[in-house]
Protein backbone atom coordinates (compact mmCIF):
# COMPACT_ATOMS: atom_id res chain seq x y z
CA UNK A 1 0.00 0.00 0.00
CA UNK A 2 1.07 3.71 -0.30
CA UNK A 3 3.96 4.08 2.10
CA UNK A 4 3.92 7.78 2.79
CA UNK A 5 1.78 10.65 3.19
CA UNK A 6 -0.48 11.62 0.71
CA UNK A 7 -2.18 15.01 0.15
CA UNK A 8 -6.05 14.03 -1.54
CA UNK A 9 -7.36 16.57 -4.18
CA UNK A 10 -10.77 16.76 -5.74
CA UNK A 11 -11.17 19.21 -8.59
CA UNK A 12 -12.75 22.10 -8.43
CA UNK A 13 -16.96 22.93 -8.98
CA UNK A 14 -17.55 22.48 -12.95
CA UNK A 15 -19.89 23.69 -14.97
CA UNK A 16 -22.22 20.72 -14.48
CA UNK A 17 -21.54 20.51 -10.71
CA UNK A 18 -23.30 23.68 -10.75
CA UNK A 19 -26.19 22.47 -13.34
CA UNK A 20 -26.53 18.85 -11.68
CA UNK A 21 -25.40 17.01 -14.83
CA UNK A 22 -23.16 14.01 -13.95
CA UNK A 23 -20.10 13.92 -15.47
CA UNK A 24 -18.37 10.61 -14.73
CA UNK A 25 -15.95 10.20 -17.69
CA UNK A 26 -17.52 13.05 -19.32
CA UNK A 27 -15.92 16.11 -18.59
CA UNK A 28 -16.55 20.15 -18.40
CA UNK A 29 -14.48 23.23 -17.19
CA UNK A 30 -13.88 24.69 -14.35
CA UNK A 31 -16.42 27.58 -13.00
CA UNK A 32 -14.82 30.82 -11.66
CA UNK A 33 -15.83 28.94 -8.45
CA UNK A 34 -14.01 26.27 -9.35
CA UNK A 35 -11.07 27.89 -9.99
CA UNK A 36 -11.28 30.18 -6.34
CA UNK A 37 -10.96 26.28 -4.60
CA UNK A 38 -8.03 25.66 -6.83
CA UNK A 39 -6.52 28.95 -5.58
CA UNK A 40 -7.67 27.70 -2.31
CA UNK A 41 -6.16 24.45 -2.31
CA UNK A 42 -2.96 25.92 -3.52
CA UNK A 43 -2.92 28.50 -0.33
CA UNK A 44 -3.19 25.43 1.75
CA UNK A 45 -0.56 23.17 0.23
CA UNK A 46 1.44 26.76 -0.12
CA UNK A 47 2.37 25.83 3.20
CA UNK A 48 3.17 22.18 3.44
CA UNK A 49 6.59 21.56 2.71
CA UNK A 50 6.10 19.40 -0.45
CA UNK A 51 9.88 18.52 -0.86
CA UNK A 52 10.32 14.77 -2.42
CA UNK A 53 6.53 14.48 -3.27
CA UNK A 54 5.54 13.46 -6.26
CA UNK A 55 2.02 14.90 -8.38
CA UNK A 56 -0.05 12.52 -9.72
CA UNK A 57 -3.37 13.97 -11.81
CA UNK A 58 -6.29 12.44 -13.25
CA UNK A 59 -6.61 12.64 -16.91
CA UNK A 60 -9.78 14.05 -17.01
CA UNK A 61 -9.81 18.10 -17.95
CA UNK A 62 -11.60 18.93 -14.73
CA UNK A 63 -8.41 17.31 -12.23
CA UNK A 64 -5.70 18.59 -15.01
CA UNK A 65 -7.15 22.17 -14.66
CA UNK A 66 -7.53 22.25 -10.93
CA UNK A 67 -3.62 20.35 -10.42
CA UNK A 68 -2.39 23.67 -12.76
CA UNK A 69 -3.51 26.40 -10.42
CA UNK A 70 -3.60 24.08 -7.24
CA UNK A 71 0.17 23.41 -7.57
CA UNK A 72 1.89 26.09 -9.72
CA UNK A 73 5.32 26.68 -8.58
CA UNK A 74 4.81 23.58 -5.89
CA UNK A 75 5.70 20.57 -7.56
CA UNK A 76 8.09 20.44 -10.74
CA UNK A 77 6.45 17.76 -12.62
CA UNK A 78 3.21 16.46 -13.03
CA UNK A 79 2.17 12.76 -13.94
CA UNK A 80 -0.67 11.64 -15.09
CA UNK A 81 -2.20 8.39 -14.07
CA UNK A 82 -5.88 6.81 -15.42
CA UNK A 83 -6.51 5.10 -12.47
CA UNK A 84 -7.36 8.15 -10.77
CA UNK A 85 -9.93 9.08 -13.30
CA UNK A 86 -13.94 9.26 -12.07
CA UNK A 87 -16.09 6.35 -11.75
CA UNK A 88 -17.66 5.45 -14.67
CA UNK A 89 -21.18 6.15 -14.53
CA UNK A 90 -22.47 4.34 -18.51
CA UNK A 91 -25.29 5.68 -20.23
CA UNK A 92 -26.23 7.77 -17.54
CA UNK A 93 -23.04 10.12 -17.88
CA UNK A 94 -24.22 13.57 -18.88
CA UNK A 95 -27.58 13.08 -17.74
CA UNK A 96 -29.26 15.43 -15.11
CA UNK A 97 -28.41 13.80 -11.56
CA UNK A 98 -32.24 14.97 -10.11
CA UNK A 99 -34.31 13.51 -13.23
CA UNK A 100 -32.54 10.26 -12.61
CA UNK A 101 -32.69 10.20 -8.85
CA UNK A 102 -36.62 10.68 -9.21
CA UNK A 103 -36.94 8.01 -12.05
CA UNK A 104 -34.83 5.57 -9.98
CA UNK A 105 -36.11 6.57 -7.01
CA UNK A 106 -32.64 6.58 -5.66
CA UNK A 107 -31.94 7.32 -1.80
CA UNK A 108 -29.41 9.45 -2.78
CA UNK A 109 -26.46 10.23 -5.31
CA UNK A 110 -24.53 7.55 -3.95
CA UNK A 111 -27.20 4.96 -5.48
CA UNK A 112 -26.70 6.65 -9.11
CA UNK A 113 -22.89 5.38 -9.13
CA UNK A 114 -24.29 1.93 -8.56
CA UNK A 115 -27.21 1.07 -10.72
CA UNK A 116 -25.81 3.40 -13.54
CA UNK A 117 -26.41 0.81 -17.19
CA UNK A 118 -23.04 0.31 -17.96
CA UNK A 119 -21.17 2.29 -15.04
CA UNK A 120 -18.50 0.73 -13.43
CA UNK A 121 -19.82 0.85 -9.58
CA UNK A 122 -18.09 0.63 -6.05
CA UNK A 123 -16.71 -2.99 -6.29
CA UNK A 124 -14.94 -2.35 -9.75
CA UNK A 125 -13.81 1.53 -8.40
CA UNK A 126 -12.41 -0.36 -5.21
CA UNK A 127 -10.05 -2.53 -7.58
CA UNK A 128 -8.93 0.02 -9.33
CA UNK A 129 -8.10 2.59 -7.03
CA UNK A 130 -6.45 -0.63 -5.02
CA UNK A 131 -4.41 -1.34 -7.85
CA UNK A 132 -3.27 2.25 -7.84
CA UNK A 133 -2.00 2.54 -4.15
CA UNK A 134 -0.53 -1.18 -4.64
CA UNK A 135 1.96 0.72 -6.68
CA UNK A 136 2.25 4.02 -5.42
CA UNK A 137 5.02 4.47 -2.85
CA UNK A 138 6.82 7.65 -1.48
CA UNK A 139 4.63 10.52 -0.52
CA UNK A 140 2.29 12.26 -3.40
CA UNK A 141 -0.32 14.70 -4.42
CA UNK A 142 -2.98 13.40 -5.69
CA UNK A 143 -5.80 15.66 -7.73
CA UNK A 144 -8.61 13.43 -8.78
CA UNK A 145 -12.61 13.28 -8.59
CA UNK A 146 -15.35 13.07 -5.77
CA UNK A 147 -16.02 9.35 -5.85
CA UNK A 148 -12.53 8.06 -6.77
CA UNK A 149 -10.87 10.35 -3.72
CA UNK A 150 -13.44 9.33 -1.32
CA UNK A 151 -12.67 5.83 -2.38
CA UNK A 152 -9.09 6.01 -2.28
CA UNK A 153 -9.13 7.63 1.54
CA UNK A 154 -11.84 4.94 2.39
CA UNK A 155 -9.22 2.40 1.34
CA UNK A 156 -6.34 3.94 3.35
CA UNK A 157 -8.43 4.34 6.47
CA UNK A 158 -9.17 0.32 6.02
CA UNK A 159 -13.11 1.11 6.22
CA UNK A 160 -15.15 -1.04 3.91
CA UNK A 161 -17.20 -0.09 0.54
CA UNK A 162 -20.33 -0.05 2.74
CA UNK A 163 -18.80 3.36 4.78
CA UNK A 164 -18.26 5.45 1.23
CA UNK A 165 -21.43 7.74 2.25
CA UNK A 166 -19.78 8.61 5.46
CA UNK A 167 -16.44 9.81 3.67
CA UNK A 168 -16.37 13.02 3.84
CA UNK A 169 -16.09 15.11 0.65
CA UNK A 170 -16.55 18.59 -1.00
CA UNK A 171 -15.41 20.83 -4.00
CA UNK A 172 -11.91 21.68 -3.87
CA UNK A 173 -10.50 20.10 -0.69
CA UNK A 174 -7.70 18.74 0.16
CA UNK A 175 -7.09 15.79 2.66
CA UNK A 176 -3.94 14.95 4.75
CA UNK A 177 -3.67 10.73 4.79
CA UNK A 178 -1.16 9.12 6.52
CA UNK A 179 -0.94 6.00 8.69
CA UNK A 180 -4.38 5.32 8.19
CA UNK A 181 -6.36 8.33 9.70
CA UNK A 182 -7.43 11.37 7.36
CA UNK A 183 -7.58 15.26 8.03
CA UNK A 184 -9.33 17.54 5.70
CA UNK A 185 -7.04 20.52 5.45
CA UNK A 186 -8.05 24.18 5.72
CA UNK A 187 -6.72 27.56 5.61
CA UNK A 188 -5.27 29.25 8.67
CA UNK A 189 -5.66 25.65 10.37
Amino acid sequence: MADGPLYILRHGETEWNAAGRLQGHYDSPLTARGRAQAAEQRAILSNLDLTGYRAICSPQGRAQQTARLALEGLIAEMHQDDDLREIGLGTWAGRNRAELMARCKAQDGFDLYELAPEGEGFQRLHARCSRFLERLGGPAVLITHGITSRMLRLILTQNPISALREMPGGQGVVFHVEGGRQKRLKLGA
